[in-house]
């Protein structure tokens, strides 16, 4: 090989060397820029498709608890729906795919609307609800077409139902979506985590007071899913603990009779067993249907309730606010009597007015011709206003306020439902703090017969006449009978709150509650013609609260007045008399309407209770303005 061969083979190895390294070199370039855009320009789309590829913890609701009535009767029910939800991160183009499905599962324009909403308070990485309470027609042709809609899943749900509707709505309450407040309060709580596979959670009445005992554990599925979301498979299985089954003290039967003779009032009704404080009915009405609360009422509905004058959403058995009337003067009398202040021997003269001593401010009676002399039994029997004028000056504000606060009055019964009001026992403090004006004796003689400041709830009523059946022993009302768990019955146990008012072995006791037997069976008694031909024996207090006060001449007269004007009516009462089973309050606002009034409905529920019907008496038929009560006292 000459010299010129091998410098031409040289340089012909030299340009493949670096034509060689050049290759190497932009592959390795190449290698570079894709490991960067890997790892660095593309790292989260990759973390998040390897993430999905892995291992995922799929809460699983628990069966929400059956609520029952005392007879084993369920009052709500549990009903599997289906719903359409989206997964945000997981959609390129939202208002394509909102196209594509409108057709499919028949979407509306407030169900969009609602869903974009959602969406704006919701992580895109967590799924939003589409659209609830799927038809079958709608299921099957999403399932046709689920392999165009990546990111979109059908998932079954439970949710209440309410069968008896309005009848049941304020004790039972309802539940409803759970929103960002219920969230705070139960990451507060430290539960939220047992909340992660729920749409509702308890907002009123018995389902929120014990949404910890219905709700149940949440359980979870461990699985391996693809990257769409796919199940590869199942590894782990917990399934979730059921909520507890609780039975109610209320009778349902008791309940639906009450209420087919309110219909059409504004009224409230409570029966409570006096011996433990078991509620037996809680009537009020009107009331509203909870089944569209569940799924999410709509604005336009939510406000015709709020705006509606008849108040549906209240529950007036423990949210009515009433001055108490006459109803309070059998606990009056118990507390002078406890007091020392008058004697069951002690006679007043019962005139037509009561004159403020020291004043010519002349307090009415209800009766116009007066009563004439007046022991306490006789004053509780007739509800004879100028007896009680009287003590309620002698005993002062102070020692109403001690002794009738005792009986419950002023503070909350300890009713196991959260929508209760307290009501007002007023006093000098009350008075100065919020009137920032000084107690008169004028003020103290109003509260005397229940009138004034004073204000009460149905509730109140009935846990004061409770004590007084008991010799002073205080037991808060409640509506809870047992838990059931599995094959474990749990009890409802006292809270320990009860009290005692003075001494249980005084003979007053029993001489105020004969007071209230003579108010209905004694000829001279403002209950006489409605209640003494009842054989089991009825004992009663009634009462007229007023809407507005009367001018001193003035004569009080329902017809020639606006029907929100006229005076409210109560009714409470217990029975048996002898061996008492039952304690009842009953209140018509504005003493009720198209013939009904308030004895006569006292009447029928305890005949239902405890007469047989072919031995009832035919209900009086006397006028109506007299059966509002006995006056306005």
């Amino acid at each position: 090989m000459t010299f010129r061969d091998y410098e031409a083979e040289r340089k012909l190895f030299l340009r493949r060397v670096l034509v060689a390294f050049g290759l190497v070199v932009i592959c390795f370039s190449i290698l570079v820029i894709n490991l960067y855009r890997l790892q660095v320009d593309e790292h989260r789309y990759y973390t998040t498709r390897s993430n999905e590829n892995d291992i995922k913890m799929l809460p699983v609701a628990p069966t929400r608890g059956i609520i029952y009535d005392r007879n084993g009767i369920p009052l709500v029910r549990n009903v599997t729906w289906y719903d359409i939800s989206v997964t945000p991160y997981k959609i390129s183009d939202m208002d394509a795919l909102l196209a594509q499905l409108r057709p499919i599962v028949d979407l509306t324009p407030e169900d969009i609307e609602q869903f974009r909403k959602a969406l704006k308070s919701s992580s895109r990485y967590r799924p939003v609800v589409l659209k609830n309470a799927l038809t079958d027609v709608e299921i099957a042709r999403f399932s046709v077409n689920q392999f165009r809609f990546s990111g979109v899943t059908i998932d079954s749900y439970q949710d209440r139902q309410y069968p008896y509707g309005a009848e049941l709505a304020h004790v039972l309450g309802y539940v409803s979506k759970i929103n960002d407040s219920d969230l705070k309060a139960l990451d507060k709580q430290g539960v939220a985590e047992n909340y992660a596979a729920d749409h509702n959670i308890g907002k009123q009445g018995i389902e929120r007071y014990y949404e910890s005992a219905l709700h149940g554990k949440t359980g979870y599925q461990e699985v391996e899913v693809d990257n769409h979301g796919r199940i590869v498979r199942l590894l782990q299985d917990v399934p979730p603990v059921a909520g507890k089954d609780i039975h109610l003290t209320l009778d349902l039967r008791l309940q639906e009779y009450i209420e087919s003779l309110l219909v059409g009032q504004r009224a409230a009704v409570l029966v409570e067993d006096p011996h433990d404080g078991s509620v037996l009915a809680m009537v009020s009405n009107p009331s509203y249907d909870p089944n569209p609360f569940v799924k999410g009422i709509s604005a336009q509905d939510y406000n015709a309730l709020l705006q509606d004058k008849n108040l549906p959403l209240i529950n007036r058995v423990t949210q009515g606010l009433y001055p108490p009337a006459s109803t309070v003067k059998p606990y009056m009398a118990m507390s002078a009597l406890l007091d020392g202040v008058i004697t069951p021997q002690t006679r007043f003269f019962g005139a037509p007015t009561w004159t403020l001593p020291g004043t010519q401010r002349h307090y009415r009676d209800w009766k116009k011709t007066g009563h004439g002399m007046l022991d306490v039994t006789r004053a509780i029997e007739e509800s004879a206003d100028t007896f009680f004028y009287q003590v309620a000056y002698m005993m002062g504000i102070d020692r109403i306020d001690t002794m009738l606060s005792q009986f419950g009055y002023g503070k909350p019964t300890g009713i196991d439902l959260n929508e209760e009001y307290t009501g007002l026992l007023p006093g000098r403090s009350w008075k100065a703090r919020v009137h920032k004006k000084a107690w008169y004796q004028g003020d103290t003689i109003s509260v005397g017969i229940g009138q004034g400041y004073w204000i009460a709830t149905p509730i109140q009523m009935v846990k004061a006449m409770v004590a007084l059946l008991n010799n002073g022993r205080v037991i808060p009302p409640h509506l809870l009978k047992d838990e059931e768990s599995g094959n474990k019955v749990i009890p409802y146990r006292e809270p320990g709150h009860e009290t005692q008012i003075a001494d249980a072995t005084s003979p007053y006791w029993s001489l105020v509650r004969q007071a209230m037997f003579g108010m209905a069976n004694a000829p001279n008694g403002t209950g006489y013609k409605f209640f003494h031909t009842a054989p089991y024996g009825i004992a009663a207090k009634s009462g007229t609260s007023q809407v507005f006060s009367l001018k001193e001449n003035q004569t009080y007269n329902a017809k020639m007045i606006p029907t929100r004007l006229r005076d409210h009516v109560f009714y409470t009462a217990f029975a048996p008399y002898k061996n008492p089973q039952v304690a009842v309050a009953l209140i018509l606002e504005n003493g009720g309407s198209d013939g009904v009034v308030a004895a006569p409905v006292m009447r029928k529920i305890l005949d239902h209770l405890f007469a047989p019907e072919d031995s009832r008496p035919q209900p009086f038929a006397g006028p109506p303005a007299e059966a509002n009560a006995g006056g306005r006292n």
